[in-house]
Formats: C-alpha cells, structure tokens, sequence
C-alpha cells in the first residue's frame, strides 16, 4: 500500500482527508504554422532555461554524450558562462581496463571527447568494464529501490560517482527525444500510416521489406495494421507475449488481464495529431517511470543532482503545440526543428549525426565477466519465492542460447537479473 504521487498531481492531507489533484498537464493546441518562429521560440527557451538551471553557490557540471541534447545544454551553458565547465562521459572497456572498445559501443565517447576539446570543457573520463558492472549491479538495483532495468543505469551510477568528486550539481539532455519526436518509432509510425493507405498490390512490395527489420518478423502483416491506439506504442515499447509466456507462469502472465489493466494506465488519444500522442505517451510515462526516474535515484545515491533544462515546463509546453510534420523527417533525421533551433551549438562533427541509442557492451558482459553471475542469479535456488513467477528451466535454456550467440536475449535477461536482485533485496 505504498503508492506514487502521478506527475503533474498534487497531494493535500487536512482534518484526516487526503485529497489528490492535478495541477498541469499538456493540453491540445497548435501554434502558428511559421516555422521560422517555432524556432526562433524554442532557441529563446532553450537558452534562458539552462541559463537558470545554471544558478548554484557551487560549480554545475554537465553530463555530456555524443548526442545533440547535452551537446545543445554545453553550448548554450558556454554562452551564458565565461568560467571552464566541467564535462564528465563514460566510455566502455573490456575486464582489467586493458583494452578499449573501438565499436559502436563507444562512438558516443569519443564524439564527447571531440565536444570537449571543441569547447574547451574541463573533461572527465570515466571507462568502465564487466567487472565493473558485476561489482556495481546490486548496489544500484537497491539505489533503484524498483525493478527497472536498463544495462546504462549502472554506467550512469558509477559516472555520477565520479562526478561528485567535482561538483554537486549537473545538467543532462533528458527529454529531448521524447518532446522533439527523436526517437525513430515516431518515424516508423508514419510508415505505418503510409502503409495503410497503400493499395493492396504496393503493400506486398517494398514497404514491408522496409519496416519488417524493425518488428518481429512473424505476424507481420498484423503489426503492419495496428491502429492508432496505445496498442502501436507498446508495438514499439513491450516486450513480446510469447517471450513473456516462455520465461513467466501462465498464472502470471494473462494477456487479456495485462491488457485491461495496461488500458487504464495508459492515457487516450486526445491528440488530433497521432505523432504527438506517441511522444506524450513517453512524456507521461517512459520518462517519468524508467527514464527520469533512472537518471535521479542513480545520481542522487551519490549526492549529486540532476538538471534537465530541455524539461522546463514552458518549452515543453511550446513543443506540444508544433505539428508533428516538423519533428519527424525521413529515416533518423528526426527532431528537425530543434536541431535547427540549437544548431548554433552544434559543433560540425554533431550537427548531422543520426539518432542513435546510447549502448553498452552488456550483451557482451553477459556472455564474458558476469556470466557466472547470471547463471547465479537466473537459478530457482537464488531467490526460492520467485520460483512461483519464473519458469526457471526456460529462464536457463534462454541463457544458454545467448551464451553461444544462437540468441539475442540481453533486454528479457537483463530485466530478469535485475527482478531477482531487487526481489531477494526486498522481500527474500
């Protein structure tokens, strides 16, 4: 009976009543179809919200990746400082720090690296391994305090470790993706909605080459039919019923339960405009619930606070109020206006990047340094109560695939090794 207060609520307890009510939330408009004063008002917000979140008796540092969001925050905190700011990023090593990843697990460091000198920040590296991660697992699943996993909380953990020893405050790029249309699922939902206006003889043809890569390739033609409901963003977002009917308790798992409930957590369409309806879907839940929620019990277990600039309420507000149209472009140029609001402060080697999701090598860890570890975690006798959920049998054999790379399984894994710990934490 411990329960959240939802965002935008507050709470009031008098005369032994408890009483809740919303004070905010986004409502459906549009503003003026002038491009050029779209942008001319998100750079205006932009600036003067990190120009406030600057303010402290004590050094703000910056979270910076290779993306656009924190290159934007850097840039414009550049323009409002004229002391050196400090820039913290973590990159990815192999087990004893004696060998450096050279691949995709690193791009963003070193793109970070080259924002740094372009800057001229006071840079802090951080480089992390496997055993790193087996050695900071628990410690930040009980920092988490709820079962939310993601394999970047424990390299977001260990970065803001280090940047506490410099400063007590720092900002990051939450939210851009999720209020400027970044993320590629909002452009492959418009590929959706193209497909479903094509006539038949064109839907056999090259569309669905195109966007079968991206779901499941079995039942394709229903995923290519899912309505414009919350249904498309947990196309995008859940994970699949019979990846979950394999490694869960049919008593546990009831699709047709799960899917009433998911109903009234999710909140309806009100948005003419489909494409907003997906980012506010991630505004109201993705950020709050995993996102957000990440970022602050992972930086806040050191003492160090978070701030999130491209969050200010009003730029958020003006971001819901742009027509979709010009957010989502073609293939992964998305948040096209806000790259041209901050393009002022993107270096060249960020200006024309593609989206692209922050990874670690944890697939990777799973199969080398804590290998060990998982086979310890995912057994029946690591936490007995669990044993009436999982189906541990089938929790192994999915290892032992991934093990052997017959099978990709880190998200399903990952959240099960973290259900485990935080289980045997809390309640074994």
């Amino acid at each position: 009976d411990i329960f959240k207060l939802q965002p935008g609520h507050y709470l009031t307890y008098k005369n032994n009543s408890l009483q809740i009510k919303r004070y905010w939330d986004i409502e459906e408009s549009d503003s003026v179809n002038n491009e050029q004063d779209l942008i001319n008002g998100i750079r205006e917000l932009f600036l003067d919200s990190v120009k406030r979140q600057l303010v402290g008796e004590r050094p703000v540092g910056i979270f910076l990746s290779g993306g656009i969001d924190s290159t934007a925050v850097l840039g414009a905190a550049s323009e409002a400082l004229t002391s050196k700011i400090k820039t913290f990023s973590v990159g990815f090593a192999s087990s004893g720090k004696s060998e450096i990843f050279e691949n995709k697990f690193n791009r963003d460091f070193y793109l970070a690296r080259a924002t740094s000198k372009f800057y001229n920040t006071d840079h802090h590296e951080l480089f992390m391994s496997d055993k790193d991660a087996h050695d900071a697992f628990q410690e930040s699943v009980w920092h988490m305090d709820e079962p939310v996993a993601n394999p970047v909380q424990i390299a977001t953990f260990l970065l803001a470790k280090e940047a506490r020893k410099e400063v007590v405050v720092v900002l990051g790029g939450d939210g851009g993706d999720e209020i400027f249309g970044g993320y590629p699922r909002y452009y492959y939902s418009k590929l959706l909605d193209f497909y479903g206006i094509l006539p038949g003889f064109l839907r056999k043809g090259f569309l669905p080459a195109i966007i079968g890569n991206v779901f499941n390739k079995k039942d394709l033609n229903y995923k290519l039919n899912v309505p414009k409901t919350f249904a498309r963003y947990l196309l995008f977002m859940g994970e699949k019923s019979d990846t979950l009917s394999e490694v869960l308790k049919p008593r546990v798992f009831d699709p047709e339960r799960l899917n009433t409930r998911l109903e009234t957590y999710f909140p309806g369409n009100r948005f003419r405009d489909f494409g907003k309806y997906l980012m506010y879907l991630d505004f109201a839940r993705w950020l709050p619930d995993e996102s957000l929620m990440r970022s602050d019990k992972m930086t806040m277990a050191h003492g160090l606070e978070e701030r999130v600039p491209i969050l200010d309420h009003r730029l958020v507000e003006l971001a819901f109020s742009i027509p979709t149209k010009y957010k989502v472009g073609g293939g992964n140029k998305n948040k096209r206006i806000f790259r041209k609001a901050v393009a002022k402060y993107l270096p060249p080697h960020i200006a024309n990047k593609d989206k692209r999701g922050w990874f670690s090598p944890a697939s990777m860890w799973l199969r080398e340094g804590m290998k060990d570890f998982a086979y310890e975690v995912l057994s029946s006798s690591y936490s007995k109560d669990t044993s009436q959920y999982l189906n541990f049998e089938a929790i192994h054999e999915m290892l032992d695939r991934h093990i052997v790379k017959k099978q990709y399984n880190l998200d399903t894994l990952w959240s099960l090794l973290t259900f485990q710990v935080w289980y045997k934490k809390f309640f074994g």
